[in-house]
């Protein structure tokens, strides 16, 4: 089981279902958040386009928060952050990776896919889209 974040907290109702799902599989539930890097300046990396130390302190405290919630609820969990340009192919990547049987990711609305791609709130919909196992968007 996969617990996926492209950045935002990850809500409550998000990790009631992943203990939901983690329980009747009898699995682990990975926690694995997305730090995201903005892009390249003139064609090199720049420092100032990656995740800065506050980010990554929100994620490491995003994904230990969630972590600590599943074990009170009596779920074995790891976690992991990954700094990348292209979420939806990591976190695909993860869950393969792992072998996990769900991914569960908390959303916003789903908006027109037109509009939709657009938005980096919309990511989970592209997970959705593109990975092999079930992914449950938690509104």
């Amino acid at each position: 089981m996969l617990l996926a974040t492209e950045g935002r907290p990850i809500s409550k109702a998000a990790i009631a279902r992943a203990v939901e799902l983690a329980n009747a599989d009898d699995a682990p539930v990975h926690v694995f958040a997305v730090a995201r890097v903005h892009g390249v300046a003139f064609g090199l990396p720049s420092p100032w386009l990656k995740p800065n130390h506050m980010e990554w302190q929100e994620l490491r405290d995003i994904v230990a928060a969630a972590i600590k919630l599943l074990e009170q609820r009596g779920v074995k969990a790891d976690g992991n952050i990954l700094g990348t340009r292209k979420a939806t192919k990591r976190i695909v990547g993860e869950a393969e990776r792992l072998g996990c049987t769900a991914i569960v990711m908390t959303g916003d609305p789903q908006r027109s896919r037109f509009v939709g791609d657009l938005f980096w709130s919309q990511e989970p919909y592209r997970v959705q889209r593109k990975a092999t196992v079930p992914v449950h968007v938690v509104v």
